[in-house]
Formats: structure tokens, C-alpha cells, sequence
């Protein structure tokens, strides 16, 4: 099978690319078809000067003086003001801080506190996806076993079978909005009307969402959501995450994590906590400033675009990755795992092989860096704000001659991180 598309054909789609200058706001390196964005974003330009100044003159400089006339202190809430239009959040809702792991255990710990002293206080289940990121599993079940006894986490198997799963015992359904593996991307609002309706609460997990697809929570009525800011917010390895609080829960959000940067007065050193108002409540110790910093430069970027121009070049992008590879490479035993359906898909198209290790580090040897992920999925990102449809034609081009001649070690070791 071959294809009448041609590499002209994508380079002309580029020419009359609306979000084209965007790409120069990135510092890629040469020779690099840079299809990760769903692991770590590539470094906006002015980062390593704001990295330099933050160092130097804030910290080198001004020294303590910065938190104050800096804005280090305000870093956490004003950083979430401008993450929130990209969630479909109000300001005074999000804030940038802590992990996705840790954030996640805030938002699941409030949100059975909700039901505990609720008309729904018998209710001691989690629901969620066997295949959700481990790490939500992990913090759920770690979660569950600190509570007294009882609460439970029940995993399903299939999107199927969470209506059913969420019944009169379930407290929280929990679900990552795009699936780390397959792309699949849920019914967010469809899903948190079925949790209201059977008494539940829903928490989402942004991670891969959240400046790759158009997000709005607050259409959706879902009640907490957490993310990360390093895959397509590009905020730099292990940038800080965000969580968001509604308005209407703020009041009875609480969670164990009552660190002093939650504190109505966090620098009267009082004896005994007592939670601020407002989303203030969701952070907890001191802020890594040099981190939230970098997060900034990211956020900026989205400030010359809409969440509508990205979901139409990520889809765009995508669809077009999926038609080559199946074009080209039909004779080869790959198999497509995210879905063909727009409202469906994330920013990514995964494909299994049964050596898709070696051939993915076959790739990135020549130049095209995607990533693996168990069992067998081959994961290549799509972020719209620096992937061209070229890109997307020479990276088939070239996932084509490794497989067609066979150029991948299929006895490769594996490394610590894939």
C-alpha cells in the first residue's frame, strides 16, 4: 500500500500553518524531529535567560528580599491564574505547586472528607482504570490504606464497565482525562454527570490534557482536577504541577498535608494550624522558585494562540502520522492503539510492535525521538506549537527504512528510564 501525500505536499501545509511562528519560540536542536512533548516539553528560548536572572539577580542579588519584591511569594497563585484559561478554570482556582502525585493525594483525600461529613458518608470506594498511570493507582491505594478501615480502590478493566463501577459504595470516581498509554480521551463531562447522579464526586487527572486538548472544567461540573506542567505546558524536567479547586468547594477543602504555606498567617508562628481561604488551601511547604519560574515561559506562549488553533493542528498532525505509518509501513506488524475518532483522541498516536523497544531506540539513534511504554507501544507526541507536518513526513520516512531493513537491535537492553 503507498500514499499519493508527498513531503511537498506536508511542507506546504506548514507554509500556511497559522501557529508556524510559534515554533521559533522553542530552542530545538538541530537534526531532531522531537515527538516527546507527551514526556517532557522542549525548553521555551527565554528560559534559560529567566533561569540566568532568577540566579543571579534575584537570588545572587536581592538575596531574601526577592520573595517580596520578586513576587516569589505570589509565584504559586499567579502562575495558576494563568494556567487556568487553558483548563476552563476562573482565577483564584488553580495553583501551581507540589507534584501530580502529591496533588492527586490532596484532591482524593478532600474529596472523601466531602462525602465522609456528606449525606453520602457510608461511601468507601475509589473508582478507576486498571490502566490509569500507576502513580494515581499508587497514591489512591496508599490513600485507602491510611483511612480507617473499609475504603477500598476497585479498578476496571475496560471504559465500559465504569457506570456500573460507580455505585452506591463509590465516593470518587477517578480518571486521567487522556490515557498515558493509548491517547484515549474520555467523555469528561458526559462521565462526571453519571458520577453526580450516582452521589460520587469525580477528580481528573490533567496530565496529558492540559495545553494539548481544549479542557473546561467548569462545563464539565467536575469537582477537582490536578496536572503536570512539564509535557506540553513545557515547563522544564520535573517543573512543578497544578491542582484546581473549584470556587464552590473551597470551603470544605481540606486535606492531611496542613503545611505552613496553607496557613491563614503563615509568618505569625502560631501554635496550631489554621487554613487560609481560597485555593490557597491546596498548597502546602515552601515553593521551588527557580522551578515556578521556568513554568512561566511556557504559559506565555499560549497567551498567542487558542486551545481551538492547537486542537486543530494536533489533530491534524496526528491523523496525518496515522495515515503514513499505515500507508507505508503495512507490511510491518504494527498495530494502532489510539483511537481513529477525533473527540476520542488525545495529541499522540501509539503503535505496538513486538521489538517496539529496539525499533523506538533505533529512532531516537537516528533523530526521531518518541518514547516506549508497556507492553510493546511505541508513544510519539504531537505538540502543535513546535511539530511540523514535515516533521511528521520525514519521521515515518524514517521509521520506514528501520523497519523495512530490519536496523533495530531486538536483544537491546533496556535503560532506566524508556
Amino acid at each position: 500500500m503507498s500514499t499519493t501525500i508527498t513531503r511537498a505536499d506536508c511542507a506546504e501545509r506548514d507554509r500556511q500553518d497559522p501557529l508556524r511562528a510559534l515554533r521559533d519560540r522553542f530552542d530545538l536542536p538541530e537534526g531532531v524531529i522531537y515527538l516527546d512533548g507527551n514526556s517532557l516539553g522542549a525548553r521555551p528560548r527565554t528560559a534559560l535567560a529567566r533561569a540566568q536572572d532568577v540566579v543571579a539577580r534575584e537570588w545572587g542579588i536581592d538575596l531574601i528580599k526577592s520573595w517580596n519584591t520578586a513576587g516569589w511569594f505570589e509565584l504559586p497563585k499567579r502562575l495558576g491564574d494563568r494556567l487556568a484559561p487553558l483548563i476552563g478554570a476562573c482565577a483564584g482556582e488553580v495553583v501551581v505547586t507540589d507534584t501530580t502525585s502529591l496533588n492527586l493525594f490532596k484532591a482524593l483525600a478532600a474529596a472523601l472528607q466531602i462525602q465522609a461529613s456528606g449525606p453520602n458518608a457510608g461511601r468507601r470506594t475509589i473508582v478507576t482504570e486498571r490502566s490509569n498511570f500507576p502513580t494515581d493507582i499508587y497514591m489512591a491505594e496508599g490513600l485507602t490504606r491510611w483511612l480507617e478501615r473499609g475504603y477500598q480502590v476497585r479498578l476496571v478493566d475496560s471504559v465500559e464497565e465504569i457506570p456500573a463501577a460507580v455505585d452506591d459504595d463509590c465516593a470518587v470516581l477517578m480518571l486521567t482525562h487522556v490515557n498515558y498509554r493509548t491517547g484515549y480521551q474520555h467523555d469528561m463531562a458526559a462521565l462526571t454527570r453519571h458520577a453526580h447522579a450516582q452521589g460520587a464526586l469525580a477528580v481528573w487527572d490533567l496530565a496529558h490534557s492540559a495545553g494539548a486538548v481544549p479542557v473546561d472544567l467548569h462545563a464539565a461540573e467536575a469537582d477537582f482536577a490536578v496536572g503536570c506542567t512539564y509535557k506540553y505546558l513545557n515547563g522544564g524536567p520535573g517543573a512543578p504541577a497544578f491542582i484546581w479547586v473549584p470556587a464552590r468547594h473551597q470551603a470544605a477543602f481540606s486535606h492531611p498535608l496542613t503545611g505552613w504555606w496553607s496557613h491563614a498567617q503563615p509568618f505569625a508562628m502560631a501554635h496550631g494550624f489554621a487554613a487560609c481561604e481560597g485555593i490557597g488551601r491546596a498548597l502546602c511547604g515552601t515553593q521551588p522558585v527557580l522551578s515556578l519560574a521556568l513554568v512561566e515561559c511556557g504559559l506565555e506562549v499560549f497567551e498567542e494562540t487558542t486551545m481551538a488553533a492547537i486542537r486543530e493542528k494536533s489533530l491534524g498532525l496526528t491523523d496525518l502520522f496515522i495515515e503514513l505509518v499505515e500507508a507505508t509501513c503495512a507490511d510491518h506488524p504494527l498495530g494502532l492503539v489510539t483511537p481513529r475518532e477525533h473527540a476520542r483522541r488525545g495529541s499522540q498516536a501509539s503503535f505496538t510492535h513486538p521489538h517496539g523497544y529496539a525499533v523506538m531506540a533505533a529512532l531516537i539513534e537516528r533523530g526521531v525521538i518518541g518514547d516506549y511504554r508497556e507492553p510493546e507501544i511505541m508513544r510519539f507526541g504531537f505538540t502543535p506549537l513546535y511539530t511540523g507536518y514535515a516533521d511528521v513526513w520525514d519521521a515515518v520516512a524514517i521509521l520506514k527504512d528501520i523497519l523495512d531493513n530490519a536496523s533495530y537491535d531486538s536483544a537491546l537492553e533496556r535503560s532506566a528510564v524508556t
